[in-house]
């Protein structure tokens, strides 16, 4: 009895922890690549790595990976990898380390394929030991998370510094242009760490995190993990995303609403936006930012506008309606000043956290950047190049737009 007993505490420990005793099932299938990961077979994904130097990070991952003879092993594998990414890119956008390759270092977009090629090797690997599908997608998201910056976030202890929070998206909408980059990814690795004077003088140090463009995640509360641990301890908050070509918008209100739009796995989701505690659930929040002074000065190129206006269905009516400056009293949202994408959903989670937080006086909300145009004569994405300088311009005046901005909303009142 006793060698039975210890046989069933052992599998039930290894299935605790994602592991398949060798007995317990055949190998099924192998996986088949996401949505996402299919494009990297494409030939400008294959440039952008190549060019960026992040071509072979693949390859050491999966050397790793194939040494792993336990899910603690491979759970510190992916980890380690993840977290590795995540600095490198940092650091290559920062200036930090050798110049690999001739793409711009303010590019954003090798992050975002090598990610993708990690998680294709995890994905199809086959391990040593038994996994169950649980136990992979355990090992997934920790991928996802440490390659995104979200659990890495380290603001300084003390007083004297203030403390901002920052987050960015992938780039999306790649059916219609694989070369696209998104210049709030940018902005998330060309901050992140980094220590800014805001305008009246007082230092604030900045960390950042990447989200991903898939509606799922969002509804497995990806955005809520992330933020809760930190936003009790910043100055500032703001989700950043990119939004409409020539300008920035600070977006006043957002609504519980999603509008389907497609996502990074060509996945649609379209209704009330599924947070916990539903019952208690407001049709829209509002920004803290202090947009006011953001669009009263002066940060760069591009101007900024107070976005107001949002689209409602009226209390006792059935009729989508726009407003310009804003939802009236019990009206149902149907998209927010940012519109009815994760961005307004990002917004809307982040700023709902606050309210439920309880840190009615933390500034926090939703920056619109301008779209990252490509330069003249290379708009095409048939016949065009993955970059270009105009393309860069664009996103480094961007980035630095940003920095500007937080300068300003970060200042004391």
């Amino acid at each position: 009895m006793s060698t039975i007993r210890s046989a069933l505490v052992v599998a039930l420990a290894a299935a605790l922890a994602g592991v398949v005793p060798q007995a317990a099932a055949a190998p099924g299938p192998a996986p088949r690549d996401s949505v996402e990961e299919a494009r990297l077979d494409r030939a400008e994904p294959r440039e952008i790595l190549r060019r960026s130097g992040f071509a072979s990070v693949d390859e050491e991952f999966r050397a790793e990976l194939a040494r792993a003879h336990s899910f603690a092993q491979a759970e510190r594998t992916v980890a380690r990898h993840g977290a590795r990414l995540w600095q490198r890119a940092v650091d290559r956008a920062q200036g930090r380390g050798p110049a690999r390759g001739d793409l711009s270092r303010d590019d954003d977009r090798p992050l975002y394929w090598a990610r993708l090629s990690l998680t294709r090797e995890l994905r199809s690997w086959q391990a040593r030991f038994r996994l169950s599908d649980e136990g992979r997608a355990r090992l997934l998201d920790r991928l996802e998370r440490s390659s995104r910056g979200q659990d890495s976030i380290r603001f300084p202890r003390g007083k004297g510094v203030k403390r901002i929070l920052l987050t960015g998206f992938d780039p999306f909408t790649l059916d219609r242009d694989i070369r696209i980059s998104n210049p709030s990814g940018a902005t998330a690795l060309a901050l992140d760490g980094v220590l800014l004077r805001t305008a009246d003088g007082s230092p604030a140090r900045v960390e950042t995190a990447v989200f991903p463009v898939r509606w799922a995640d969002f509804a497995d509360g990806t955005v809520e993990r992330a933020l809760r641990p930190h936003l009790p301890e910043v100055d500032l908050f703001t989700t950043v995303s990119q939004g409409r070509p020539g300008r920035f918008d600070v977006e006043r209100t957002n609504g519980a609403w999603r509008g389907g739009f497609p996502d990074n796995e060509n996945l649609s989701s379209t209704g009330t936006v599924p947070v916990g505690d539903p019952a208690s659930q407001p049709q829209w929040t509002t920004t803290t930012l202090p947009y006011a002074a953001i669009t009263a000065a002066r940060t760069g190129r591009f101007p900024v506008l107070d976005n107001t206006a949002v689209t409602e269905i009226p209390a006792g009516s059935d009729t989508p309606t726009v407003r310009p400056d804003g939802p009236t009293p019990g009206s149902r949202a149907r998209a927010g000043a940012g519109g009815d994408y994760l961005s307004n959903e990002i917004a809307y989670r982040a700023t709902l956290l606050r309210d439920r937080l309880g840190l009615t006086r933390l500034r926090g909300g939703h920056l619109h950047t301008p779209v990252l145009e490509f330069g003249a004569g290379n708009t095409d994405p048939a016949t065009g190049t993955v970059t270009d300088a105009g393309f860069v311009r664009n996103r480094v005046d961007i980035i630095a737009q940003v920095r500007a901005i937080l300068g300003v909303a970060a200042a004391r009142r």
